[in-house]
C-alpha cells in the first residue's frame, strides 16, 4: 500500500478574498461560486489544494472550533530572491498583509512572510545567490 500526501484544506471564512490571494502566489485557483461551499485546485505537482466554508466545516463537525495561533504552514518557492521580493510587493499591493519583510535569511535563503485573508502565515523564499 502506497501512502502519499494528496490534498491540503484550508478553512476560510471567505473563499472568494481566499482564492484571490493564493492566485497571487501562482496557485491555478478555479472559477468560484459564491454559493460553493467546496472547491479545489490542483497544483502542477499534482497535490490538491481544498477550501471549505466555515459552514460546511461546522455541518461536518458539530464540535468543531477556529483553532487559535498557527498550525500548519505553506511555503512557496519564488524562483530566485527578487522573485520573492516582488510576490510580496504584489500580495500587499492587492491589500493583503505581510507579516515578515524580504531579508536575507542565515540559512542561506531569501525569506519574507504573508498572511492570507484567515489569519494563516504563508512562508516565500528562495535560495540567496
Amino acid at each position: 500500500m502506497e501512502i502519499r500526501l494528496d490534498a491540503i484544506g484550508i478553512v476560510s471564512a471567505d473563499i472568494a478574498a481566499s482564492l484571490r490571494f493564493y492566485a497571487l502566489l501562482g496557485v491555478p485557483v478555479p472559477d468560484f461560486d459564491a454559493t460553493e461551499d467546496h472547491l479545489e485546485a490542483t497544483l502542477p505537482n499534482g497535490i490538491r489544494l481544498m477550501w471549505d466554508s466555515l459552514d460546511l466545516i461546522k455541518q461536518l463537525d458539530k464540535n468543531w472550533q477556529s483553532p487559535v495561533g498557527q498550525r500548519t504552514g505553506m511555503a512557496f518557492h519564488c524562483g530566485n530572491a527578487a522573485g520573492v521580493d516582488s510576490v510580496f510587493s504584489s500580495v500587499l499591493a492587492a491589500g493583503f498583509k505581510g507579516s515578515m519583510e524580504p531579508f536575507d535569511a542565515f540559512w542561506g535563503q531569501r525569506y519574507a512572510q504573508v498572511v492570507d485573508p484567515d489569519g494563516n502565515k504563508v512562508d516565500l523564499f528562495a535560495p540567496l545567490g
